[in-house]
């Protein structure tokens, strides 16, 4: 072992023997308990961050200390190859998304070997390759097949200048990004999956997920958004068809004054026939793309229809008007009106001049104040007929009774969730299995005939997806007649919500091998960002029920344990350039000077030109403020990194980024190398011999397995991972002042040192399998966590603090199981104690078992 510790020296040689002895490979074990660990795998960008280094760290940590705990661990990565970035690198670059996409993945797997992450590469895959998503494809002609998957008309953003369907990321405050033309909406088919055929079991299977946080588990109950309410009509005046509409508040029904329909309502089409004006005005909504989270802070606006709606239970003609905060893709695109009592409703009918009809009594019995806002609560019904002086509870029995009894409603239950639209008018996706023959029939293309490949060698204009434009591949045929491919590709979260169960058996001739993937499935732990919580996360949930029922699997779940790491963030610098906009300065181009707390008070940057601090915000290309990786790792090592990361926050935390701190931890390293080294250079040491032991030397036995103790149970119970590091510095600290005087003091040592190693290992894995092999042992990646000895947390002795009147006054040492009386006799007698009781009344002895006495006196 050398003297001074040199991680370039280290790391690369020990990710050989990693590569060399296949280390992390994973094969199935029935004899072994298995942990199957995965972190949500990258999109190749080119470059990892430290979002990534973070994320995947922690997942390493977690792996190789279940490794050291015996269980048959699974680490797969891969890469989430598909999307709008190779899109628009590829027109940037004059290529094509393909090799722009290839080229990142080698080097961003170079990076990741750098880090040290213990992956099981045999496993890894690329969503974009047609190995992978034929399987894909495959399984939704079997959606298809058994009605889970359906074509609808549905709106998308459209660019009336390129002629081209649109991101949302590619609209600009309402234009497209390309040429600044005015956004559309415009209606065309799309696939969608019938996700909400599982929507109440997605609910109810949230309360088994007792290792998932509160807070997804809740947003994802809201985002399924299940209600329970009443399904009604209103008839309409002069027409043929009813507008049906979904109320939770049936309760309110007779305060109904007007009724709400969305632009893209047929009713209001039909209305707007010979009406300028709200054809005008219906344009205007759908070209207004508005999120529902927007709807309560947004403009109401309006327009009468000339239609009148016939109110069901009392036959009131009420108006219905075309509103843009009802939107078609929620329930029916109609809403039963009542101002008095809903606060979007009330905006609109003051603007538009609308009745107000009270029916809910306030919490004194009277009709509330609505001059200035509506009354949202609940409370007795009045101005209701029969219904009135009803609670809600019965109101909304007996109302939804009686128009059930009409034929004119019913209890039901809904949900916010909508079905999922899978198409994306798109290239760099996997291809929709579906063609449509001359006949206008559509047909799920054949498995023998699978996958439906996607050309790799094209050309990007920017504007028409390849495929579109390309007659060669959509033309095809289909049992002998002329027939077109769907050249709408796959929302990339179809290839995000299945990979976790491909990495079970990659190789398979099929989507899945059940066999090994019920020996891996449900993933004990899962690592990602909470932004996942409604779209990836609910997906796979979904995706995981529908192999279960294609009889793939047989858990409902697809991760047992969910962990949401915290974003990284960085000081932000910029200068305000000749033109008055900002310039962002790279943190790693300043010096700072900061005064005694901490606070930055001047920033230079390289050229000593003054710069602005704009505060610690996340790391983002757009303020240059994102740390490089590699620099830090060419820099410190890999385990440095690792270690700052880990140490500088919990988990689930955000983590502010300071070199000082990357320094820090660089220093601990250099400690626990020096005192490993020195410990060595002394030549072997014993094993520990209980019954020799001083009380010193107990005690700071003690400290080492207290030590086990709590890192095992932070890393693995708690996952707070920066206290379990805490924990072992603060022995590191004990350690460097222990004498080394006899055999017992260097055994003690040896067993506190072996620990140390083992414990930091799935942190700082290089270092740690040099010093283990220096301290005699072989291969730390298949040694055994330690694991504290009971009997050396029993204390002999205890430290009792003495005060008098509150005020300490000496301290003593007692044998552990020591009486109250004798503790109360000792303390009496301690000299220090009796100069301030002498003379004086004993009022009272307060003793705190183990801990103090206080003696009050006067």
């Amino acid at each position: 072992m050398l003297d001074q510790y040199n991680p370039q020296d280290i790391e690369q040689k020990v990710q050989q023997h990693w590569e060399s002895n296949e280390t992390f490979i994973a094969h199935e074990d029935p004899n072994k308990e298995k942990f199957y660990c995965l972190s949500m795998f990258p999109y190749p960008s080119g470059r990892l961050h430290m979002g990534h280094v973070r994320n995947y760290t922690i997942g390493d940590v977690i792996s190789r200390f279940q490794r050291l705990q015996g269980k048959n661990v699974m680490q797969p990565i891969g890469w989430d190859a598909f999307g709008l970035p190779a899109e628009n690198a590829a027109v940037k670059n004059k290529t094509a998304p393909a090799p722009w996409t290839y080229e990142n993945i080698e080097y961003m797997k170079n990076q990741l070997k750098l880090l040290g992450f213990g992956y099981d590469w045999n496993r890894e895959f690329a969503t974009c390759t047609p190995e992978y998503y034929r399987w894909e494809q495959d399984f939704f002609t079997k959606l298809y097949e058994k009605g889970l998957v359906y074509k609808k008309t549905s709106s998308v953003n459209w660019c009336p200048h390129d002629q081209t369907v649109l991101a949302n990321e590619q609209v600009e405050d309402g234009c497209c990004w390309r040429c600044d033309t005015p956004v559309e909406q415009k209606e065309i088919p799309q696939w969608f999956i019938k996700i909400t055929a599982y929507a109440q079991e997605l609910i109810d299977d949230l309360d088994n997920l007792d290792g998932w946080p509160e807070m997804v588990k809740t947003m994802q109950r809201n985002w399924i958004g299940r209600s329970e309410g009443v399904e009604l009509s209103f008839a309409v005046k002069d027409h043929a068809h009813n507008l049906d509409v979904y109320t939770t508040r049936p309760d309110t029904l007779m305060g109904v004054t007007y009724v709400g329909i969305a632009a893209g309502h047929p009713m209001a089409a039909k209305a707007a026939e010979n009406n300028p004006q709200l054809a005008a005005f219906i344009d205007e909504c759908r070209n207004t793309k508005v999120a529902e989270a927007e709807l309560a802070t947004m403009e109401k606006k309006g327009m009468a229809t000339g239609l009148t709606a016939i109110h069901p239970l009392n036959g009131r003609e009420v108006p219905v008007y075309v509103a843009n905060f009802v939107l078609m893709d929620y329930g029916t695109g109609a809403v039963m009106a009542v101002p008095a009592h809903d606060q979007r409703d009330f905006e609109f009918a003051t603007k538009y001049g609308l009745d107000i009809q009270p029916v809910i009594l306030n919490e004194e019995g009277q009709a509330p104040d609505i001059s200035e806002a509506a009354y949202t609560e609940k409370g007795p019904l009045f101005n209701s007929g029969e219904f009135d002086g009803l609670d809600f509870s019965d109101a909304f029995d007996a109302i939804a009774q009686k128009l059930e009894s009409n034929g004119q409603g019913k209890k039901t239950v809904n949900f916010r969730l909508r079905d999922w639209g899978v198409s994306r008018q798109r290239y760099w996706g996997a291809p929709i299995p579906m063609v449509t023959t001359e006949d206008g029939e559509v047909h799920p293309v054949p498995a023998e005939q699978l996958p439906v490949v996607l050309p790799e060698d094209v050309v990007m204009d920017g504007v028409t997806s390849p495929i579109k434009a390309d007659k060669s591949w959509y033309e095809t045929t289909f049992e002998g007649q002329p027939a077109i491919r769907e050249t709408d590709t796959f929302d990339t979260f179809m290839e995000s919500s299945w990979y976790y169960a491909r990495y079970c058996s990659p190789h398979a001739d099929d989507i899945l091998d059940p066999e090994k993937a019920n020996y891996w499935l449900p993933a004990d732990q899962y690592i990602g960002g909470i932004e996942h919580a409604c779209m990836h996360l609910l997906y796979s949930r979904f995706f995981h029920k529908l192999l279960r029922d294609a009889g793939y699997v047989t858990s409902d779940e697809p991760f047992k344990k969910l962990l949401c790491q915290g974003m990284v963030l960085a000081d932000a610098f910029y200068f305000v350039n000749e033109k008055g906009t900002k310039e962002w300065v790279s943190p790693t181009d300043v010096q700072v000077e900061r005064d005694g707390k901490g606070h930055i008070t001047k920033a230079v940057d390289s050229q000593g030109r003054p710069v602005e601090h704009s505060g610690m915000i996340k790391m983002s290309k757009s303020k240059n403020n994102g740390i490089d990786p590699q620099e830090m790792v060419n820099k410190y090592g890999a385990d440095t990194v690792r270690l700052f990361m880990m140490f500088a926050s919990p988990a689930d935390m955000t983590l502010e980024w300071q070199e000082s701190g990357v320094e820090g931890a660089n220093r601990f390293l250099r400690r626990v190398w020096k005192l490993v080294h020195e410990h060595t250079q002394q030549g072997e040491a014993s094993s520990v011999d209980t019954a020799a032991l001083s009380n010193d030397q107990k005690a700071l036995r003690r400290d080492v397995h207290k030590t086990i103790a709590k890192v095992s149970d932070d890393i693995e119970r708690r996952q707070t991972f920066n206290t379990a590091i805490a924990a072992i510095m603060e022995l590191m600290n004990k350690l460097t002042k222990a004498p080394q005087a006899d055999i017992q003091d260097r055994a003690i040592m040896d067993e506190a040192l072996k620990a140390i190693v083992r414990m930091l290992a799935p942190i700082t894995p290089h270092i740690c399998f040099e010093m283990w092999e220096a301290l005699g042992e072989s291969d730390v990646d298949h040694a055994n966590w330690p694991t504290f000895d009971p009997e050396a947390l029993v204390e002999d002795e205890k430290l009792i603090i003495l005060q008098v009147n509150g005020k300490l006054r000496s301290k003593m040492t007692i044998a552990a199981d020591a009486t109250k009386e004798q503790v109360e006799e000792l303390g009496m007698n301690d000299e220090n104690v009796m100069k301030f009781i002498e003379g004086k009344t004993i009022r009272k002895v307060i003793y705190v078992p183990g801990k103090l006495l206080n003696i009050v006196a006067n």
